[in-house]
């Protein structure tokens, strides 16, 4: 099973995009505080998000509590438009740790300086980034076909 991890979400549509896909897929959605909306009933009926009960999801308060449950660091990957290698350019395994940033600054620089794997999408010049649900997608499905092809 995938990891999915969000640190300090701040769009509740795309975690709930980014929710579905971790059920669709089979994979665990662990999200990082602080984020920029609540998540409740209300929020998550409102938003039609009702396969969130279905959802494994953990949240954690800070990253070093976070950073505690890692069982092996050397199997979490960090995305990043300013990174060099391509997620293409990657060998997945079941049980990595596919790490995300928020919205507006994706991954701070001490962030990212934690860990060794820094990965990117390839992408035009025309733009900045891709949406973060987008990019979960385009990562979780090459890792999942990795992963399948192995089996």
């Amino acid at each position: 099973m995938l990891n999915v991890v969000l640190v300090e979400p701040e769009i509740p549509n795309n975690t709930g995009n980014i929710g579905r896909l971790c059920v669709g897929t089979e994979s665990r959605l662990h999200l990082i505080h602080p984020f920029g909306f609540v998540i409740n009933d209300k929020n998550l009926k409102r938003s039609g998000l009702d396969y969130w009960v279905h959802l494994d999801v953990t949240e954690y308060q800070n990253v070093e509590e976070w950073m505690a449950k890692i069982p092996n660091h050397s199997r979490v990957f960090l995305m990043s438009s300013h990174s060099q290698k391509s997620y293409l350019e990657n060998e997945f395994q079941d049980g990595d740790w596919l790490v995300f940033g928020k919205e507006s600054v994706g991954l701070s620089p001490e962030f990212m300086a934690r860990f060794e794997n820094h990965l990117t999408i390839p992408m035009s010049p025309l733009i900045r980034s891709f949406n973060i649900a987008n990019s979960v997608a385009f990562v979780v499905g090459e890792a999942k076909r990795q992963i399948g092809l192995r089996k």
